[in-house]
């Protein structure tokens, strides 16, 4: 079959499309056709050596694909040949083929285009993975099977809030794949939301629900925040960037908030930093990844997810994929530089030629 590979010896050699063998499914797993896949930051990471796939998963960049159901492991049941599906899998989606586990593979609702069905699973499986099951919000959590009353109508939900009882939720990165997936996803439990974005991008931002949209380039994200909330803080933070937000995270989270690291952009590294305002406000913080979690946990996540959001994806103005801008496969360099440089608001999307 034809994937996207490169040069693991130097990854600064272009992309491009090579020969390579095609994936059997095991007895658990389904062959799909890819007729479109998504870029992650994740696949930047691992080109350059930084962040190498789970063992036993594919050395193919690609996180999540969409497509079609061309063959069926012997132990499979849920789904048939023909069947349109889409979901995560650990590597593998840059080519013509991929092999996913049958748990894991959703059914692609025909409202749904390929495109935009690959737009959905790594960002809001991580938002969903991380407001419901990290900070433990609403009737959606690890343990519980049933939603709470009220959760599918957002206006109710919101209107019956006074502010003091409101939760407040500050995003980072709020145009990225992951912050417009939990923009919708905290709109829709009625918190306030707060977002850092470049000014280009507030719009967008806003479009899709958020409350307050900080300039990061221009303004202090922190004391926007502590102004905003007569001087308590946000209940919680979902955070890309690590270093050069650690010190405006820590200040601007109220009392027995919880902050969320998801990656560190610009770095891991923390220098003269004090642990007394994690002490005093009681501060709860937790390191996540997804890729590297156990096939049960990605089984339940999914399962768990799909019970949430379908009811409101089949709904106008509710939750829905965001897409920037699709690329033929033959333009992955282009669209990882695109992606490099920060332009998307949104999901970049590949779509799979013959």
């Amino acid at each position: 079959m034809k994937a996207i590979l490169y040069n693991s010896e130097n990854p600064n050699e272009p992309l491009y499309i090579g020969q390579t063998e095609k994936p059997i499914p095991s007895e658990n797993e389904i062959l799909v056709k890819v007729k479109a896949t998504a870029l992650n930051r994740a696949d930047l990471l691992q080109r350059a050596g930084k962040y190498p796939p789970p063992k036993g998963a594919s050395k193919i960049l690609g996180l999540e694909i969409a497509g079609e159901v061309v063959e069926i492991g012997k132990s499979v049941t849920n789904h048939k040949i023909g069947d349109e599906v889409f979901g995560l899998i650990g590597g593998g989606g840059y080519a013509q083929y991929a092999t996913i586990d049958a748990q894991m593979a959703i059914s692609k609702p025909k409202y749904f285009s390929f495109e935009e069905a690959a737009a959905i699973s790594e960002v809001f499986l991580t938002a969903f993975q991380t407001i419901f099951w990290t900070f433990e919000l609403g009737a959606w959590g690890e343990n519980t099977g049933t939603r709470s009353d009220g959760l599918g109508n957002r206006n109710e939900n919101a209107e019956n809030e006074n502010t003091e009882k409101q939760k407040s939720i500050l995003i980072h990165a709020g145009a990225s794949g992951v912050g417009s997936a939990a923009i919708q996803i905290c709109k829709v439990l009625g918190m306030k939301v707060f977002v850092t974005a470049s000014k280009s991008k507030h719009d967008f931002c806003q479009n899709l629900g958020a409350d307050v949209v900080i300039d990061y380039q221009n303004e202090n994200f922190a004391q926007v925040i502590l102004e905003q909330t007569d001087k308590k803080g946000v209940n919680y933070i979902i955070d890309f960037i690590g270093q050069n937000y650690w010190k405006q995270n820590i200040d601007c989270i109220s009392v027995d908030g919880k902050l969320a690291i998801l990656a560190a952009m610009s770095g891991a590294k923390l220098e003269k930093a004090s642990l007394s305002k994690i002490l005093i406000k009681r501060i709860q913080i937790t390191g996540s990844t997804l890729r590297s979690r156990s096939l049960d946990y990605q089984r339940k996540l999914t399962k768990k997810f799909v019970e949430f959001a379908f009811p409101f994806f089949s709904q106008e103005d509710n939750i829905k994929p965001i897409i920037d801008s699709v690329f033929d496969w033959s333009l992955a360099e282009h669209a990882h530089k695109y992606m490099e440089e920060n332009k998307n608001k949104g999901k970049i999307i590949l779509s799979v030629s013959e």
